[in-house]
């Protein structure tokens, strides 16, 4: 299925929304730069260190996380450079990316629908479930789904800033009358999370996985087979998080993990609720490493 096949229908509401964000819908530059170094195919880990070494403090940070249990190397890892060759270009990446959107989330301004620290508590939880999850299917790509379970509530900072009175309007909707999240929000808003959250990650020019799953975490099973892994993944992982009751959970506190969400992970149902007990312990450690 082709790219345009995919793509969300334009909606007016989010095109505005968009258009609208202020200060959110800027990346850091260094962020920027380091995606494009690792989409351009023509890139070495050189050209990745020369632009990270620029910036002490987001080394030091990348160092942390990749000495930190949460890779269990052997051994401490000195330079970024060596980092960069034992993990390669992608995982450096999307450590540095995660470290961005981590200040994001919680540099947001309080709002009376969704609080920013138990919004970003909860995207912490539905990545280290993604994180969990994937190491369960024996795959490398852990980076990838942890960065997509971060950064599948995207939208919802969308309309944190935008429309903050209908956001606290649906969220009131739905704890009162047990609507589904996304249904409200398209009454309410005109478009839901999903799709204000993949049309601010296309403006970032995010690769297109990670679109996909910010944009289809609700219903992978409307994607084309060969698409719906990483976006049946985050929602499984989000599901669990609401469950385990970790930050904000009424966007999938009444959602289930269907058979066809299983059949894409290729996971049983026993192995991907077997995770929901040291969810709680493995949140709090990736949230201690990434706050700091």
């Amino acid at each position: 299925m082709s790219e345009t096949a995919l793509a969300t229908p334009p909606n007016p509401v989010v095109d505005a929304a968009i258009n609208k964000m202020g200060e959110i819908a800027t990346l850091p530059e260094i962020t920027v730069k380091i995606i494009q170094i690792v989409e351009d195919q023509k890139s070495t880990a050189r050209d990745l260190h020369e632009v990270i070494r620029n910036d002490p403090a987001l080394s030091a940070k990348i160092l942390k996380v990749v000495n930190s249990a949460f890779y269990g190397l052997p051994g401490q890892i000195a330079s970024v450079d060596r980092a960069i060759v034992l993990l390669g270009l992608s995982a450096i990446k999307n450590i540095a990316i995660a470290m961005s959107m981590t200040r994001m989330f919680r540099g947001v301004r309080h709002s009376d629908g969704v609080d920013g620290m138990e919004l970003w508590r909860h995207n912490m939880a539905v990545a280290t479930a993604c994180r969990l999850l994937t190491k369960l299917q024996g795959r490398p790509a852990q980076e990838e789904s942890f960065l997509a379970g971060l950064l599948h509530d995207l939208g919802v900072l969308v309309e944190r800033q935008v429309f903050p009175a209908k956001l606290a309007e649906a969220v009131a909707r739905v704890s009162q009358d047990g609507t589904p999240f996304c249904q409200v929000e398209r009454e309410v808003l005109g478009a839901d999370h999903q799709a204000f959250g993949a049309a601010l990650a296309a403006k970032w020019r995010f690769p297109r996985t990670l679109r996909l799953a910010i944009g289809h975490h609700h219903e992978p099973g409307g994607l084309a087979t060969e698409n719906r892994e990483l976006p049946a993944l985050v929602h499984a992982a989000d599901v669990l998080a609401c469950r385990t009751g970790i930050g904000f959970c009424m966007t999938a506190c009444l959602e289930a993990i269907d058979e066809e969400t299983l059949e894409a992970m290729k996971l049983s149902r026993e192995d991907v609720e077997g995770i929901m007990g040291e969810l709680p312990e493995q949140v709090a450690l990736t949230q201690a490493l990434f706050s700091s």
